[in-house]
């Protein structure tokens, strides 16, 4: 191959739209028995089964597609009202009535009336384009920020304006350097650092979470406290994820793993590391 030094604007005026088709068979499939639908005033658990029968993974995307959820908040609805932790065909073929009702809990049925009997304009389609994709990118972006707010305004109660540092790169042992949402009392030397981690949230995969954070703990001073903020009912759907997280709590990494409903445990325990480390 003939060495050559290419330049930006032959690359630019190369490029070309990337085309897919967006429809699958599972998609194909579900507009199908959504469009089989009768159209009537009130929908009834029969509606409901109906729905599921057949092929239950494309009657539970019709499911989620009346209720607006997606695949991860559908499984941690499911799991609530049910109050178990399988939620999906072999539950629905063991205890149908269960599995109905948990449905009914979640607002199906109401849903499947409003939507089928919807008299629809053409703005809908303009709103729906926005509401998957921007509007899906906003509401991941506001859990993930909204989770390191309610960090930051903790922290900030307990060392005061001026006493940490926010979404920022902290120098750590050995010249190593990584990025995390608070170092206490400031970036140079941590003396603290807290991560938020909202699962669910926009850039928020498994793989991003668990990357982020050893990171951070391959870059810290041994004698540097991690303290790691999350929270998201999509987790229940992870579980085998959050167990690697906490085993890196277990094993001394991460000193200790908070969710919004141990706001109390993480304001004492900030105070203490205030009284501890002198800051």
């Amino acid at each position: 191959m003939r060495i050559l030094d290419q330049t930006l604007e032959s690359v630019v005026e190369g490029l070309s739209p990337l085309d897919v088709e967006w429809m699958d068979q599972t998609a194909s499939s579900a507009i199908a028995r959504l469009a089989a639908l009768p159209k009537k005033s009130r929908y009834t658990s029969d509606d409901m089964a109906h729905l599921l029968e057949d092929d239950f993974e494309v009657g539970i995307l019709c499911a989620r597609s009346f209720l607006g959820l997606s695949k991860d908040t559908m499984d941690a609805e499911l799991r609530r009202v049910l109050g178990r932790g399988n939620t999906g065909v072999t539950y629905f073929k063991k205890d149908r009535e269960a599995f109905l009702k948990g449905l009914e809990a979640l607002g199906l049925p109401d849903a499947m009336a409003a939507t089928i009997n919807y008299e629809p304009i053409w703005s809908d389609i303009l709103v729906e384009r926005l509401r998957s994709g921007r509007g899906s990118a906003i509401s991941g972006q506001r859990r993930g920020r909204g989770l390191e707010d309610f960090a930051e305004a903790i922290v900030k109660e307990v060392f005061g304006d001026g006493g940490y540092e926010v979404r920022c790169t902290f120098e750590g042992a050995d010249g190593k350097t990584a990025k995390c949402d608070i170092a206490i009392p400031s970036k140079a030397k941590p003396h603290i650092l807290i991560e938020s981690k909202a699962y669910g949230a926009t850039g928020s995969k498994m793989t991003d979470i668990i990357g982020d954070l050893d990171a951070i703990i391959d870059a810290k001073r041994h004698d540097t406290t991690l303290l790691l903020v999350t929270d998201g009912l999509s987790w229940n759907a992870r579980l085998s994820d959050l167990r690697k997280i906490v085993h890196r709590q277990n094993s001394g990494k991460i000193a200790r793993i908070y969710t919004t409903k141990m706001r109390d445990q993480f304001v004492e325990d900030l105070r203490t590391l205030k009284t501890e480390y002198g800051v």
